[in-house]
């Protein structure tokens, strides 16, 4: 610890006891080498998770967690911000790397768990604008006890080191995340929890697509039957027919083709079993899990279920009140945290009067609160959050 952070920790009234040392629990995702490329189709076991990969699979080509995704963090990103300094309010509004700062800090800790966010500043020291650094290349480089000193951001083979405050105790990188009980230093994301469910859906849009490239029907077999016992194709035939077959039927353009069979060839179709035929209802099921873990009602996905007005209603009231309002509620506190010493006692929220999605539960309580007799004009506006109101 330098000597101006010592006294800046003096004047903060920072507590004389030692801190607990911290420790990493586990390696984390992001730096672990090997994860299915392909998104976790097979069948083998799944091995260490990857963030690259399971990015192209649950984000890129998942359109469930896609739409999961871009709800909340567009949510966050634009939802009505009330700052009691306009210099705050303009600084957390501003883009990053044209990107909403507040979208992509949502969605960083929705995929990632982390966000690491860069203060920039100008020439006279003060906050000029907030950067939101790529979380999976950054690691945090940790004092001798296991607190975060500086954090490392890896691009290729070139690295810059940022230390995690100034001289002066003033932060340089925010660093906010989401719980994760078995780690000291980085957050777990909802793609990990999504992970498996990300996979059965990727599979039965796989599986789904190769059903329709073959007429949209269950596949057969040539059956070589002469009457005679013991008959086969020799070699050369069965690769002809092979080849023929692939040339002639195969494919979405030969859909429906009829087939024109020579002596001893029969075809004989294979139904499906009822668990093939139950495919839609496993994909379902699987778009609903994806759902759960990211914290968005499904029919709001468009997902099959009970969508009606009123259940759509109150589905987007409950992924306000349970999903966007926590998260952002999180991102700015962390902000203004890490803010502090350039706008010591300025407040940063949700401004829940212009959230169209709360106006029934605003209207209520506007309703108890006006009919509560037993109240002053001016303890309804506390309540309400109105101000006194000016004498004349």
């Amino acid at each position: 610890m330098s000597f101006f952070q010592s006294i800046a920790d003096a004047f903060k009234g920072a507590p004389v006891t030692a801190r607990p040392p911290l420790g990493r629990s586990f390696v984390s995702p992001w730096l672990s080498a090997d994860w299915r490329a392909g998104g976790g189709s097979g069948g083998e076991a799944r091995g260490p998770f990857h963030y690259t990969a399971a990015i192209r699979a649950g984000y890129l080509q998942n359109p469930v967690a896609q739409r999961a995704v871009r709800l909340i963090a567009e949510g966050v990103g634009g939802a009505p911000l009330v700052a009691s300094d306009p210099d705050l309010k303009a600084l957390v509004c501003a883009t990053s790397a044209g990107q909403s700062l507040l979208e992509t800090v949502a969605a960083q800790l929705l995929l990632h768990g982390n966000a690491f966010v860069q203060v920039l500043r100008d020439s006279g020291g003060h906050p000029a604008e907030l950067f939101a650094l790529r979380p999976e290349r950054v690691t945090i480089v940790p004092d001798a006890s296991g607190w975060p000193a500086a954090y490392n951001y890896q691009v290729g083979e070139k690295a810059v080191l940022i230390d995690a405050v100034d001289d002066l105790g003033h932060a340089n990188v925010i660093h906010l995340k989401t719980f994760h009980p078995a780690d000291d230093h980085y957050g777990a994301g909802c793609l990990e929890a999504a992970v498996e469910a990300v996979a059965i859906h990727n599979a039965a849009s796989v599986w789904n697509r190769a059903l329709l490239e073959n007429a949209a029907r269950p596949s057969g077999a040539l059956v070589y039957d002469t009457g005679e016992p013991g008959a086969a194709l020799s070699s050369d035939q069965f690769d002809r027919l092979k080849a023929e077959l692939t040339a002639a039927y195969s494919g979405q353009a030969n859909a429906g083709r009829p087939m024109l069979l020579e002596g001893g060839l029969k075809w004989q179709s294979l139904a499906l079993s009822p668990a093939d035929m139950d495919f839609a209802t496993l994909k379902a099921a699987a778009a609903r899990d994806i759902a759960l873990g990211f914290g968005v009602p499904p029919m709001l996905m468009g997902l099959p279920g009970d969508n009606t007005y009123s259940n759509y209603r109150e589905a987007n009231r409950a992924l306000w009140r349970l999903t966007l309002l926590p998260l952002a509620g999180k991102i700015l506190a962390g902000l203004l945290e890490g803010l502090t010493p350039w706008f010591d006692g300025a407040g940063l929220s949700i401004d829940l009067d212009r959230v169209p999605a709360l106006a029934e539960d605003r209207q209520q309580l506007w309703s108890q609160v006006s009919a509560a007799g037993f109240l002053s004009d001016e303890e309804k506006r506390a309540m309400l959050g109105i101000a006194p109101a000016v004498a004349a």
